[in-house]
């Protein structure tokens, strides 16, 4: 009977002890299985705040590429009412015009002033996107830039004093004529028969030059030229033009993509009558 009892007693411990390690090994296994679970979690949420970020830097990059960066124009700010100076500041026709177009491709535009004869060689070698300075469409230029489409026209015309002899485009034979260097004015007047061409960095150089009697004339654009009329006394235009031209925007040679942008800006800026506001906003109808 004790024996049995013994017996009974070691059962009853042995029962004991297997429930104990039964209950301990599934609550490690519930412990080890809730662990696994939050590792998967933990996991799965890195997972996505990585793809999270990733889409956010596609979207700052999307967001950059709209914004376009920077466009970069160079201009001679002495030709007004096109570019010209105004408290510490170049204002003007092209300048509200490419402003315009800047925006319109989502771009911020930087405005350098130069010498106007060093403006193709800028956009030439890539140090700006474009030139934007009253530039007329010439084929010697067309060798080294390309074009836009036009978006003013404009003439070359004579400046003298009062009371010159000079009448006509054709009396300029013989006579002395200031230009300024680079400009369409300078190409031209060295076909004039036996004048002399004296060149100036600034049309106003070549109008005082013509002022103090130094020369007989001044070939220049006609919107420059009645800046200047106005501004000096004694001085008039001729009524003949000397040439009749149109005014576009220089492109490095073989920029299809800036070219084909700014046409579509320029045309965008026509038809909405943007562009014939700009230009009223500095020319008064005559």
């Amino acid at each position: 009977m004790k024996k049995n009892m013994l017996v009974m007693a070691a059962a009853v411990c042995m029962t004991a002890v297997l429930s104990a390690c039964s209950s301990g090994s599934t609550e490690t296994t519930a412990a080890a299985a809730d662990t696994s679970a939050e590792a998967a979690e933990d996991t799965t949420a890195a997972e996505s705040a990585k793809e999270e970020s990733a889409e956010a830097a596609d979207a700052g990059e999307e967001s950059t590429e709209a914004a376009g960066g920077t466009l970069i124009m160079v201009t001679n700010a002495e030709f007004p009412p096109y570019e010209y100076h105004e408290n510490n500041e170049i204002v003007g026709i092209d300048v509200d015009i490419a402003k315009a177009i800047a925006e319109h491709m989502g771009m911020e535009l930087e405005i350098q002033d130069m010498a106007f004869d060093s403006l193709i060689p800028a956009v030439d070698s890539g140090k700006a996107d474009f030139a934007a300075a009253g530039m007329t469409v010439d084929p010697d230029r067309q060798q080294f830039v390309d074009f836009t489409d036009t978006y003013a026209e404009a003439a070359q015309v004579i400046i003298v004093k009062e009371g010159s002899e000079i009448a006509t485009p054709d009396d300029l034979a013989g006579k002395t004529i200031g230009v300024q260097t680079g400009t369409t004015g300078d190409m031209y007047a060295d076909d004039i028969q036996d004048a002399e061409v004296q060149r100036f960095n600034k049309g106003m150089d070549a109008v005082m030059a013509l002022t103090q009697d130094k020369i007989d004339a001044v070939i220049i654009d006609r919107e420059p030229a009645k800046v200047f009329v106005e501004e000096n006394e004694g001085l008039t235009i001729l009524d003949e033009a000397f040439t009749e031209e149109e005014y576009a925007i220089a492109v490095k040679k073989g920029n299809t993509e800036l070219l084909n942008s700014m046409n579509e800006a320029i045309k965008e800026l026509k038809d909405s009558g943007e562009l014939q506001a700009i230009v009223d906003k500095y020319i008064a109808a005559e």
